[in-house]
């Protein structure tokens, strides 16, 4: 997440599109992993985070990101007409989170004004991540029952499910892109808690 991204995802919205997804088969496992920041002020604060926030490219660093690891259990089932179909694919998903923590401790009014801080960053990544799950999800939906004829050792169903694997994930990535626009815009809500928290308020 970069420093200038808002956030207009209220958290009664983030709960509304959680409780709203459907019940799945498997379970993602969802970890955070933090990066130390000192200060004892909310710019101190900011300005370590500018200074030892993850970074991604080049030089550049982030407030926040989502990363994941998703492998897969495939049974794929030569059959006796010669075709080859997908049986069971199923996903082993792990989504870090990756947040600001302050070394010390913080002033009272401080530390209110960072917990703010903190849970508007963590719900805008949550957001992220359930992104992530769908698409496992969609994979897991398209892949099962999918077959090839005239296949034997599996070749052909092989290359068909990388065609709907980089469609999926090229959506993916789409849908982050236009969400983190939507979250940048002018007097967003990270904006508001940044400002907030420059103002140790």
């Amino acid at each position: 997440m970069r420093l200038v991204r808002s956030l207009h995802l209220p958290a009664a919205a983030l709960a509304a599109l959680l409780l709203a997804s459907p019940a799945l088969a498997w379970k993602a496992a969802e970890q955070v992993a933090t990066y130390p920041v000192t200060g004892s002020s909310g710019p101190e604060l900011y300005q370590s985070i500018g200074e030892n926030g993850p970074v991604i490219s080049g030089s550049r660093r982030t407030i926040a990101h989502t990363t994941f690891k998703l492998t897969w259990g495939r049974d794929y089932r030569e059959q006796a007409d010669g075709s080859c179909v997908i049986a069971a694919n199923n996903p082993k998903l792990i989504i870090t989170y990756t947040l600001p923590k302050p070394r010390n401790g913080l002033p009272q009014g401080v530390a209110s004004s960072w917990k703010r801080f903190y849970d508007g960053l963590a719900a805008h990544e949550r957001v992220h991540g359930q992104y992530i799950i769908e698409m496992v999800q969609a994979i897991q939906d398209i892949s099962v029952g999918l077959s090839a004829p005239d296949d034997p050792g599996c070749h052909k169903v092989r290359a068909e499910l990388q065609t709907h694997l980089k469609r999926l994930s090229d959506e993916q990535r789409a849908r982050g892109r236009a969400f983190d626009q939507v979250e940048m815009g002018e007097g967003g809500n990270v904006q508001a808690l940044v400002l907030d928290l420059l103002k140790g308020r």
